[in-house]
């Protein structure tokens, strides 16, 4: 359960104790008292040199759960996705193809063109997270003239963040792999919440990513740990992502402390995503009783632990939204912090973590009612005082109209 904290309100300055319910990202949940007491005992050795034994048994146990050769363990999700972008798209005048939507494209500061010295292609993405192959199709550049770029990588992710957490359908991966399998470009998954595609679809890891060269999995996500990621495929690719691994800074030395974490994630935290997927689709289904014209949900679009809320409305923004849910006032019914993100002007993101029980669950919805009511209620009393105001012009008006001689 988040924090709670201490709210100082009031022209009296009383102090509130105040629950804190965190749904900015599912990056921001603690580790577990397991993950910490393993933490604290683990086995190390220097990793760099390839001697932390907790290290390797965290990176075997990866390539066995996504039934790849070998796997590497590094910092961070961005930099998974980068070694993989710089090992696969290694000549120069390389080009990868992704979604327009996707996280290495619009969160991850470029690094693909400043540090690995390859162009992005973008796709639309579809609602769900696929894009379309036809398009794919086009943009595909082999055997090319001098002047162009050369198609080194297909990206795609799973599930998908901007798209509110959708599982990408098994069959559209297996069509995509029938058309880059006939150039023989390979594809990388960015699978930072891979785990919750595997618990939603109930199709296991390894045939999830059977076609992918290359996939990264984030144990600092929706698995609660407090770091790192992995990165998973070949023998060939593991030996090239671990020679840029170091390049970039991520040769972390007695590492096993933070990989221990990783090795109860795998133990005890992913079947229980189902909860957190309920508890997502708890506060979908509330906003959606709600029927505000001011926030929308897609309730058939909820699958995984990311909720999309849309501020349809001019009456309220999304960070009008956004601050008013984590603000108390002396005169809340619903006293509780509730931290959301802002994506866009009219879309708010809740991502649900191991940290998020029922009762905040519960509270999050009583909170959201009671801003969308104050909001609704704020709107009504603007418009009434805008028709009074009108009434009252017109009636001078009128009056004015029928005695002239009272004017002067």
């Amino acid at each position: 359960m988040p924090p709670v904290v201490e709210v100082v309100t009031g022209s009296n300055s009383e102090v509130y104790s105040v629950h804190v319910v965190d749904m900015r990202s599912d990056t921001v949940s603690k580790p577990t008292p397991a993950m910490r007491q393993a933490m604290a005992v683990a086995e190390v050795g220097d990793d760099v040199m390839g001697e932390d034994p907790t290290v390797r048994e965290l990176e075997r146990r990866a390539a066995e759960m996504l039934g790849k050769e070998s796997a590497i363990f590094v910092p961070s999700g961005t930099m998974a996705n980068l070694i993989a972008i710089m090992v696969h798209c290694e000549q120069r005048g390389s080009e990868f193809i992704a979604g327009h939507k996707s996280h290495i494209f619009l969160y991850e500061q470029g690094g693909s063109a400043s540090l690995a010295g390859a162009q992005c292609s973008l796709v639309k993405n579809n609602p769900d997270g696929t894009f379309d192959l036809g398009e794919l199709r086009k943009r595909i550049r082999v055997k090319v003239d001098f002047h162009e770029p050369i198609t080194s990588l297909i990206l795609v992710e799973n599930t998908h963040n901007m798209c509110g957490g959708q599982v990408i359908p098994l069959s559209w991966l297996d069509e995509l792999h029938s058309i880059t399998s006939q150039h023989k470009i390979p594809i990388h998954m960015d699978g930072a919440r891979l785990v919750n595609a595997v618990i939603q679809s109930k199709v296991p890891a390894s045939r999830i990513v059977r076609d992918m060269a290359s996939v990264s999995l984030c144990l600092s996500k929706s698995l609660g740990c407090p770091i790192g990621s992995m990165l998973c495929g070949s023998e060939k690719f593991i030996t090239h992502a671990r020679r840029i691994r170091k390049l970039l800074g991520g040769g972390l030395r007695q590492s096993g402390i933070v990989a221990a974490a990783g090795l109860v994630a795998f133990d005890e935290m992913i079947d229980r995503l189902q909860i957190d997927h309920d508890n997502t689709y708890k506060i979908a289904k509330g906003i959606h009783c709600l029927q505000s014209e001011l926030i929308r949900v897609d309730l058939d679009r909820v699958q995984t632990n990311i909720l999309m809320v849309h501020v349809a409305d001019e009456r309220m923004s999304a960070d009008d939204f956004s601050k008013r849910m984590a603000t108390i006032k002396e005169t809340d019914t619903v006293k509780v912090i509730v931290k959301v993100s802002v994506r866009h002007a009219k879309c708010v993101r809740i991502v649900l973590h191991w940290e998020i029980d029922d009762h905040d669950v519960e509270k999050t919805v009583e909170k959201i009612y009671m801003v969308v009511k104050e909001f609704e209620m704020n709107s009504f009393r603007k418009m009434q005082g805008l028709c009074i105001g009108s009434t009252e012009d017109s009636q001078k008006k009128s009056f004015d109209s029928v005695h002239p001689r009272l004017k002067t």
